[in-house]
């Protein structure tokens, strides 16, 4: 019991149900379920693209390991999984790029901010924690 979260970890199925489920009231689906999809698409591809092309151009040893730090939480917000804990990792992994001098420090905190708004509002309802973590309708039937 953390903070007076119940948290069962299941290996087979990765599920923290209960943490995820009390962290988001609602999956939103819809035009705002679309608008996040959208947002984690925009902030995910372009991480996930410089962190594989980080590993075919080897500039330096320092930042192509945070590259690739950031690219890791990045195709987890692309897929919807793990959100709040993937949104807040590549926030961190885009602030260390911005404080390593990195070529363009305003796009690391532009795709940083988007990683920690990600991880404030949400993955919706098109994204692997809707289908783990969210609620579920249970219809009995007459027998």
């Amino acid at each position: 019991m953390i903070a007076g979260f119940d948290c069962v970890l299941d290996a087979v199925n990765l599920s923290t149900g209960l943490l995820l489920q009390r962290l988001f009231a609602t999956f939103p689906e819809g035009w705002p379920g679309t608008g996040l999809l959208s947002v984690r698409a925009v902030a995910a591809i372009p991480v996930v693209l410089q962190g594989t092309a980080g590993l075919l151009m080897a500039h330096q040893n320092m930042q192509i390991i945070l590259e690739l730090v950031a690219a890791c939480p990045a195709a987890l917000l692309l897929v919807g999984l793990w959100t709040p804990v993937a949104g807040v990792l590549m926030f961190v992994a885009e602030l260390s790029l911005v404080l390593s001098h990195a070529s363009d420090p305003w796009m690391h905190v532009r795709l940083g901010s988007l990683g920690a708004a990600l991880a404030m509002l949400g993955p919706g309802a098109w994204s692997v924690d809707a289908r783990l973590f969210g609620r579920k309708r249970i219809e009995i039937s007459d027998r």
